[in-house]
């Protein structure tokens, strides 16, 4: 699947995008946040505080506890605030 990175979180992480195959034990959003966690000291500051950091899948706004199953993207980025 293809994970993408918006705002403060790619500036952390390092890269805008890249192409990733989690461990099938990794079913939902808080799961896939928390092996990236544990792929090195980048992923690990940009998730450190996964409550800060919102979701899409396939460009559709998704709650932590939502399936990854299917996801052809997934996207993390800090809260947005509108004007």
């Amino acid at each position: 699947m293809k994970l993408v990175y918006f705002a403060w979180v790619r500036e952390r992480v390092g890269k805008a995008e890249e192409e990733l195959a989690p461990p099938p034990s990794v079913k939902t959003v808080a799961e896939l946040v928390t092996w990236l966690r544990g792929r090195g000291e980048e992923y690990a500051y940009a998730f450190e505080h996964p409550k800060s950091v919102r979701a899409a899948i396939d460009k559709s706004h998704v709650k932590p506890d939502a399936m990854i199953a299917g996801a052809r993207e997934i996207a993390f980025f800090p809260p947005m605030t509108g004007g």
